[in-house]
């Protein structure tokens, strides 16, 4: 007791389990360095992995400008590695061993006991370490450079033996046959050494990108370190109530749990279901009911649930459909799953179902015939979709099977604008694969206007009728007009008349300026974008909004500044993006805004392109290959021109080259830079350079964004 009085406690910590990366999550052990350098300021040209063996290889610079580097000794390793020649098979194109290859190993078994803490704000945030690998220097090149030493001595000794030798005596040849391989004899061979090796061996390598320290994907993967539900105390596991608190302390005999009739697998008690995480609540629940309100989701889990925790966990596992959740396809049909009626694998049945769900956010009435002529998918599996979510309706069709939930919509008008985003690449994907028309698709779903009322048949042909009639009305006033000014008098002399073009042109203009202002497309491919080679149609030409000046009085707006500021401070960070991955950075952007800012009001593709170039980029015109499989968003590539720091002529040398080409080599840009910036450019500048803007894959430079594995 003494020693306690003198040992107070000086502070209690709060301490959060975050299971978000626990099965991904691997500490890499590198070998000791200075302590002003870290390995995160090394070029990382290349990284691959076998996921089986959990093994892993990084390729890293070598700062062959350091003093401390023996060059004599570089060129004698790159010379017996490679020879006098280099062609693209040279481990050391550059003629100097200028790179390092890092290979890992496990340095244990078991991690359980290991984990990765983050402290913020008073809380410690704990991981689980999947893995913990150690990464050593690999000689491969000195096996490289024996086998070549060994290959000039069998040249040397084949040119000094004779050219007058007799041939060789014919030797006979004795043909055995195995015998079958008895299972045990096959069960010894598996488990043996050299089997398990050679399993090893034929495992393929997986290339990686690496990411720096600063990167933005970096920042965002480095949040799932926190626990999501740490605001609240009751969203921990730790905290029990004491009547599941007692079962712990005093869990049942054997003998009364023999008694209890045992429950299927597939069904849990509530009291069983509070005892999971609640991201395991979430999904189990849905995972049952499939369709349900977000008001009965809430009464399911409890008082003592916080909601916005509750929103956050729904958005992992299910969709919104007219104010109501739906369990995503994903969940219902694993990836190595198929169907039981057909055999379909359940890559094809989740895009079947997820065409059903996009038809319910149009409509409240769906059609089996018009899913099966569209998805090709049997009858059954249909079936299966449309009882999952709907109900069906003699002689007019499946109707959704819960009502419209107006409510949660105005309550939570950040979560549907997310949901939308989400569900206009999931329609852009399924116009892709079933090659629907998109003149018959509707621009915004039904849940952004209301429930939509039952019409039937005669309405729908009543209310055809009337549209057509008055197509034709506007079409004879139309016809009428032109006819007239056909006749019109001619002009007086002395008096100049302005003429407007009447022709189709000036009609599709109007059109185009109606649709810039719809909602920006955040899909990878983007289904209503009218933007062409970065610039709407009808400005291509124009050099005022390719030059950097915005529309007129865009500037002036909130939305515009809030923009502005996104976007110069994104190219700050990252120098060269896409279109296709800026729209990405600006959705975890508007993801972490509060409800209600002015961001939300809607950025179309045109309004963001504008802003990029205002703010001091140039789009780069990268020449993709023909073959590429880049889409529209990805080949448009836009770079910051001038950041106001000393690397901005070696940056807009850089960009002009790829301008030029798809791909380059390192030491072409390194001779490129010199010519133009002079003899004096050290190594770190063009390492700078070239991390600022490129990748290496496969030994090749790539503008960032542009490389496709």
């Amino acid at each position: 007791m003494a020693n306690e009085e003198d040992d107070p406690v000086v502070q209690e910590i709060d301490v959060y389990l975050a299971k978000s990366l626990a099965e991904k999550l691997y500490l890499f052990q590198y070998p000791v360095r200075p302590a002003s350098m870290t390995y995160d300021d090394i070029p990382h040209l290349s990284a691959k992995i076998k996921p089986k063996q959990q093994k892993v290889e990084l390729e890293m610079a070598i700062d062959t400008l350091n003093p401390n580097y023996c060059r004599s000794k570089g060129e004698q390793i790159a010379l017996n590695v490679d020879g006098a020649c280099t062609d693209e098979t040279s481990t050391y194109s550059s003629k100097l061993m200028d790179k390092q290859t890092f290979c890992s190993s496990q340095t244990t078994s078991n991690t359980s006991r290991y984990a990765a803490a983050l402290y913020r704000q008073g809380e410690l945030h704990l991981t689980p370490l999947h893995g913990i690998l150690q990464l050593r220097p690999s000689f491969s090149y000195l096996d490289k450079a024996d086998a070549k030493h060994r290959e000039r001595e069998a040249a040397n000794e084949a040119g000094d033996s004779s050219q007058d030798e007799a041939e060789d005596d014919v030797k006979q040849i004795t043909v055995r046959f195995s015998r079958p391989e008895s299972e045990q004899a096959r069960q010894r061979r598996v488990q043996s050494y050299e089997f398990l090796q050679k399993k090893h061996a034929e495992e393929p390598w997986v290339h990686l990108h690496y990411y720096g320290l600063r990167d933005s994907r970096s920042e965002h993967e480095r949040q799932y370190l926190l626990c999501p539900g740490s605001s609240g105390v009751e969203n921990t596991e730790l905290v029990k109530s004491p009547s599941e608190y007692l079962m712990m302390l005093m869990p049942p005999s054997q003998e009364e749990e023999k008694d209890k009739p045992v429950a299927p697998s597939n069904v849990l008690s509530m009291a069983q279901l509070r005892t999971l995480p609640l991201a395991d609540q979430i999904k189990i629940l849905m995972k049952n009911v499939k369709v349900m309100p977000f008001a009965n989701l809430m009464s399911l889990l409890g008082p003592s649930i916080d909601s916005v925790a509750v929103l956050r966990g729904i958005q992992k596992v299910a969709m919104l459909v007219q104010g109501n959740w739906v369990v995503k396809s994903d969940i219902l049909y694993p990836k190595d799953s198929s169907s039981p009626h057909s055999g379909v694998p359940a890559e094809v049945l989740c895009r079947g179902r997820d065409f059903v769900m996009w038809k319910f956010t149009q409509s409240r009435w769906v059609v089996r015939k018009e899913v099966a002529t569209v998805t090709k998918l049997c009858a059954e599996d249909v079936k299966d979709f449309l009882e999952h979510m709907a109900v069906v309706r003699i002689n007019k069709g499946w109707e959704f099977i819960l009502p419209y939930d107006g409510e949660f919509i105005k309550k939570h008008p950040d979560v549907v604008q997310r949901q939308h985003m989400l569900w206009t690449g999931i329609q852009a994907k399924l116009e892709k694969v079933y090659n629907l028309v998109k003149e018959t698709m509707p621009k915004k779903p039904d849940t952004q206007s209301g429930p939509a009322g039952l019409v039937s048949g005669d309405q729908r042909i009543q209310a055809a009728k009337t549209k057509a009639q008055q197509n034709h009305a506007l079409l004879e006033r139309e016809l009428q007009r032109r006819k007239e000014q056909l006749r019109a008098p001619a002009v007086p002399p002395g008096v100049r008349i302005k003429e407007e073009p009447v022709s189709e042109e000036g009609e599709e203009d109007d059109e185009q300026e109606a649709e810039e202002e719809e909602p920006m497309d955040t899909s990878p491919s983007g289904l209503h974008s009218k933007l062409a080679n970065g610039l709407p149609p009808g400005r291509a030409a124009g050099t005022d909004s390719f030059n950097g000046h915005p529309p007129p009085g865009c500037a002036s707006t909130p939305v515009a500044r809030e923009l502005r500021a996104f976007v110069e401070a994104t190219f700050q960070r990252q120098f060269v993006l896409t279109l296709s991955e800026l729209k990405r950075l600006f959705n975890l952007h508007l993801a972490s805004l509060p409800p209600g800012h002015t961001l939300f009001s809607g950025i179309s593709d045109r309004m963001l392109q504008d802003t990029v170039l205002a703010a001091g980029c140039k789009q780069i015109l990268v020449p993709f290959p023909p073959q590429t499989a880049a889409s529209p968003d990805e080949q448009k590539v836009f770079a910051l021109w001038e950041s106001g720091d000393m690397s901005d002529q070696h940056r807009q040398v850089l960009l002009e080259i790829f301008s030029k080409n798809y791909r380059v080599r390192r030491n072409m840009i390194q001779s490129r830079l010199t010519q133009e910036c002079g003899e004096d450019l050290s190594k770190q500048e063009v390492d700078k350079v070239l991390k600022d803007c490129c990748v290496s894959y496969g030994g090749m430079w790539y503008l960032k964004g542009t490389v496709q594995s």
